[in-house]
């Protein structure tokens, strides 16, 4: 009996043997990315501020994902020689023509590093998206040389209305920059009354432009709801990526004005108030002949003066006032990477 169950089951082995023998492997799909033809490689665009409202005209190839369907070009560009470690797109098209407004690419390329007037290399190179079950895939790049031309660089901005300033996305200053132009966004947001309630948006009017609210914690999500402060009033830190819709807030604390020309001289300092039209800090205050900084709750974070007329820099020196008497006082934060401030007497 033992060893009729071993034939038995030898006899039902083979022919699964035999089967998994002839069994074909799925065929491997090849997918082709798109290459941009036109302009081609190694030349040469000068940009013309006159035709800023322009666009250019970028030509690739089809690109191949063994699957119909819809598929979306994107042109994106990034410093020679990055290895695309940081992608920039400048246009995108559901053909194979794809219209890049030079206004914008004149502002990424300074954003580059490339100084205005002189030529250097850009590589482009197209993305290829299909579906979101699928990976995106990239062409190799060509390598083009970009005379940019001199601008006041205004750079992107994110709009940030809230009850801190009476939910109002036409509000020209309360905003954050992106200063490499990347589609992502820092700056300083003044939140010291109201419910503490703020959302983002990409133009001045509620109804024209997206805007995002919060998903889950740190994440943007569109049309989503209001984002809410994580703790108490103050001035925070924010910062917004739109790329990966993520946000970040880091409040920094409550500022006023501490020094011996104040009212709580060196021990505390005299809070300042909001002006939510102009986003700055400000008071106005009776001081006496000495010297103040500004600074929150600690020293850890605080400012006085810089090299710069008007500029503050972090644990600078204390700022003079050589006579008694009521001044004005604006701290702003503005300006990305600088922190200016006036003290008018009246």
């Amino acid at each position: 009996m033992r060893v009729l169950s071993k034939i038995l089951g030898l006899a039902f082995v083979l022919p699964l043997l035999w089967s998994c023998g002839e069994m074909e492997m799925p065929p491997i799909v090849q997918q082709t990315p798109s290459s941009i033809t036109s302009p081609s490689d190694g030349s040469s665009i000068v940009l013309d501020q006159s035709e800023a409202d322009m666009f250019l005209l970028f030509s690739v190839s089809q690109a191949n994902f063994g699957i119909t369907g819809q598929v979306t070009y994107e042109i994106e560009i990034d410093k020679a020689g990055n290895n695309f470690s940081s992608p920039v797109k400048v246009g995108s098209s559901t053909n194979t023509d794809i219209e890049v407004k030079i206004g914008e690419l004149n502002r990424r390329v300074l954003a580059e590093g490339v100084e205005a007037g002189t030529a250097g290399p850009i590589e482009f190179r197209v993305r290829s998206i299909i579906d979101k079950s699928l990976r995106d895939i990239v062409g190799s790049p060509v390598t083009i040389n970009v005379t940019p031309y001199s601008e006041d660089m205004d750079l992107p901005v994110l709009r940030v209305p809230g009850d801190y300033q009476g939910w109002d996305p036409g509000n020209d200053n309360t905003v954050i920059a992106s200063e490499n132009s990347d589609d992502v966004f820092e700056g300083f947001v003044h939140i010291l009354s109201g419910s503490g309630e703020f959302k983002f948006i990409t133009g001045p009017s509620w109804d024209d432009f997206p805007d995002y609210g919060m998903g889950a914690e740190g994440v943007l999500d569109p049309d989503g709801g209001n984002i809410k402060i994580p703790g108490e009033f103050g001035t925070y830190r924010v910062k917004a990526d739109l790329n990966n819709l993520t946000y970040e807030l880091e409040r920094v604390g409550k500022w006023g004005i501490i020094g011996d020309a104040t009212a709580g001289g060196w021990d505390s300092e005299t809070p300042m108030s909001f002006n939510a039209a102009e986003n700055v800090l400000t008071i106005t205050a009776d001081l006496e002949e000495g010297e103040m900084k500004f600074r929150t709750q600690t020293w850890d974070d605080n400012f006085g003066l810089s090299d710069d007329e008007g500029v503050l820099a972090p644990d600078g020196a204390n700022i003079p006032i050589g006579e008694a008497g009521n001044y004005t006082i604006t701290l702003d934060f503005k300006t990305p990477g600088q922190v200016k401030y006036t003290i008018v007497q009246n």
